[in-house]
């Protein structure tokens, strides 16, 4: 047996705490000194130690806690519940994790309302594309990573011949936005390759030509996490210019968005994303 300091370093639960799971009926001493007032705690009595713990870790009161022991608890259940609950702050933490680099993103934009922008936008014209994509409603803006692979394994056979030019072996990638003003859920989006030559449709993979047409563009530098300042920057530009922007259409009249990103740094080959340049690219209407 153990005397209760003893019992408290053993199990790293502090004194006046196990005196009060005493006094609440919740953990008693196997055995009281009746002239020292000594208490004193046995091995045997871990297992229910830990399930304290375990339950007051999970958010349970005192009340349930004893409530759950008397009726019982098997250490399956017991691994469950622990289970459930570790997903569940995993969850938490990546939520955090998310709003806290939604929090500098904020930052750093209010820091650089008052400084002169550092894009430099300019007015270009662009040739016909030809593209395979494939076009979904997306959970945030960062969520088109497995479009790409969907119509990378979509080319198939025709990849060697058709994938445009780098960066990376793998062809010019881009993406197009398609809704018409900023949402943080549900984003309409497209991912693409640049194409050398025709090839067939497969599963939900198309091929397009974009016509030629101007836009204005600029260069954004590093991570993709602020690349929403670069989106800003031409906004501003062209709105400032009395322009106006506005969707693409094909010959056949299929319609897309009017923003596209074209990825000019392959993160395979450039691990350090402040090194990473991506092309913001904003279609002007064409005047009537």
């Amino acid at each position: 047996m153990f005397k209760i300091g003893e019992f408290s370093k053993l199990v790293q639960v502090p004194i006046p705490t196990l005196r009060y799971y005493d006094q609440v009926g919740l953990l008693k001493p196997v055995e009281v000194d009746g002239s020292t007032g000594y208490r004193y705690y046995a091995a045997s009595q871990l297992p229910r130690l830990h399930r304290i713990l375990a339950l007051r870790g999970l958010g349970f009161s005192l009340e349930q806690i004893a409530t759950v022991l008397a009726e019982g608890l098997t250490p399956e259940q017991m691994r469950g519940m622990l289970r459930l609950r570790h997903a569940q702050i995993n969850q938490q933490l990546a939520e955090a994790q998310s709003q806290l680099v939604e929090v500098e993103v904020r930052l750093q934009q209010i820091e650089q309302e008052e400084q002169l922008s550092t894009y430099d936008v300019i007015l270009k014209q662009v040739e016909p594309l030809l593209v395979a994509l494939v076009r979904s409603i997306l959970p945030n803006h960062s969520g088109c990573g497995p479009l790409f692979n969907e119509v990378y394994q979509a080319l198939g056979p025709h990849a060697g011949k058709a994938l445009g030019p780098k960066p990376g072996e793998d062809g010019q990638t881009l993406v197009l936005w398609y809704d018409t003003e900023f949402k943080e859920t549900d984003v309409d989006g497209a991912a693409a390759f640049i194409l050398r030559c025709h090839v067939p449709d497969s599963g939900r993979m198309h091929v397009y030509e974009l016509p030629a047409t101007m836009m204005a563009t600029t260069v954004h530098h590093g991570s993709y996490n602020t690349i929403g300042a670069a989106h800003e920057a031409v906004i501003k530009w062209i709105e400032a210019k009395g322009l106006v922007w506005d969707k693409w259409e094909t010959a056949d009249g299929d319609a897309f968005g009017a923003r596209i990103e074209s990825y000019l740094t392959d993160p395979a080959e450039e691990p350090d994303p402040a090194r990473w340049e991506t092309e913001v690219a904003i279609r002007l209407a064409v005047k009537q």
